[in-house]
């Protein structure tokens, strides 16, 4: 089992008194009014869970993945869109740390690190859904600048992002297709239009936009690492660390739904007894408890992967499927124990049924997932332990 040193061990005590203390007691009233968690954003910010993946001299503190991990899963028991407000962010601040110039880290990590700049990714377009090499946004090259034109859809936190980063067309002639895709660093300005905020299900208070781009200019130092066409394989990289996050995220929603029914379950009485004494109850709650520790060392393995540098598309990819999909079944099984309660908003399992399809959707369906963990079983010549 993963062990956290006492300072990341200390970080996690600490979002997890603040989820106690200041996310569950409102996360319902937020959710059900679809109101942005501003007074939570900002206690987020001050706690610096914005910084947790900007090592110094840009931050103060870069956690382990596997801290990482349990942090976004205390994010996420208290309310799942509290856990998305970070997820994109790290993503940026990695891709940045991976691959940017040293003036782009400079100009963006610090103001990242204390939220002062909140940033976001924008792949998905309209038309094309999981196949990012048929992505239509381009940027052309026009002297010192690129001007970009093209849509994106299902970007969260676009509103309140100062910095994305956009991943287009450099070179639509180029084969294979992949190498001409590249990365923009592009801040809001003439030309760049959030155009509608997306309803959802569940994952409320949090937005989810389309926008647009007509004739945006951006400077060419825009450019991620400053040189063209790598912007696929940079993404792909930074997407292990967003599949591992968003794994995370599953496992917070697992882990509420599992904790309240064992709460109801001992609460409840029916026919003179505890309900979890009935078999068919006590049945259900092993079966949840199971899952989500199997989920967990999932994630966990992944996280401990991706610290060891190496590549971790099949370990991310594992841990996302099966914990997304854990959390969905615990969710609905969350519900049946709860009985009619579990379908009153009055409890918060209805909120954890809604929430739980976003991970098994999001950053790459999960039958793209199977697509990644086959191609890389394939590639590897099986499974490695």
């Amino acid at each position: 089992m993963t062990r956290l040193n006492e300072e990341e061990q200390a970080i996690v005590d600490t979002v997890r008194d603040f989820v106690d203390r200041e996310v569950r007691p409102v996360a319902r009233d937020l959710d059900h009014g679809n109101t942005y968690p501003e007074k939570l954003i900002e206690q987020m910010k001050r706690l610096g869970v914005f910084g947790l993946a900007i090592p110094e001299p840009y931050g103060d503190v870069a956690v382990s993945a596997p801290c990482y991990v349990e942090v976004t899963e205390q994010l996420a028991r208290g309310w799942m869109s509290l856990a998305g407000a970070m997820g994109g962010h790290t993503v940026v601040a990695k891709l940045l740390l991976a691959f940017g110039t040293e003036e782009q880290k400079r100009r963006y990590l610090p103001r990242m690190a204390t939220g002062e700049v909140r940033a976001t990714m924008a792949l998905t377009e309209p038309g094309g859904g999981s196949d990012l090499q048929a992505l239509t946004t381009h940027a052309r090259r026009d002297g010192d600048d690129y001007v970009v034109n093209g849509s994106k859809t299902w970007i969260t936190n676009a509103r309140r992002s100062q910095l994305i980063a956009l991943l287009c067309k450099t070179d639509p002639k180029a084969e294979p297709k992949h190498r001409g895709i590249s990365i923009l660093l592009v801040e809001p300005g003439p030309g760049f239009t959030v155009s509608k905020d997306l309803p959802k299900l569940g994952y409320k208070g949090v937005e989810s936009c389309e926008l647009s781009f007509a004739d945006y200019r951006t400077s060419a130092d825009a450019l991620l690492g400053g040189v063209e066409g790598r912007g696929f394989a940079q993404m792909m990289k930074g997407l292990e660390i967003g599949r591992i996050q968003v794994a995370s995220r599953a496992l917070g929603v697992a882990r509420a739904a599992l904790d309240d029914s064992l709460k109801y379950a001992q609460e409840r009485e029916s026919f003179g007894k505890p309900i979890w004494r009935h078999q068919s109850v006590g049945n259900h709650l092993a079966d949840m408890a199971t899952k989500y520790t199997a989920a967990r060392q999932l994630v966990l393995m992944a996280a401990e992967r991706y610290d060891a540098g190496d590549r971790c598309d099949l370990e991310a990819g594992m841990a996302k499927l099966f914990a997304s999909e854990a959390a969905m079944e615990i969710a609905l099984t969350a519900v049946r124990v709860h009985g009619g309660y579990g379908y009153s908003t009055e409890f918060d399992v209805e909120r954890y049924f809604r929430d739980a399809p976003l991970m098994i959707v999001g950053e790459g369906t999960n039958e793209i997932q199977r697509n990644v963990i086959v191609a890389q079983l394939v590639a590897r010549g099986g499974v490695t332990t």
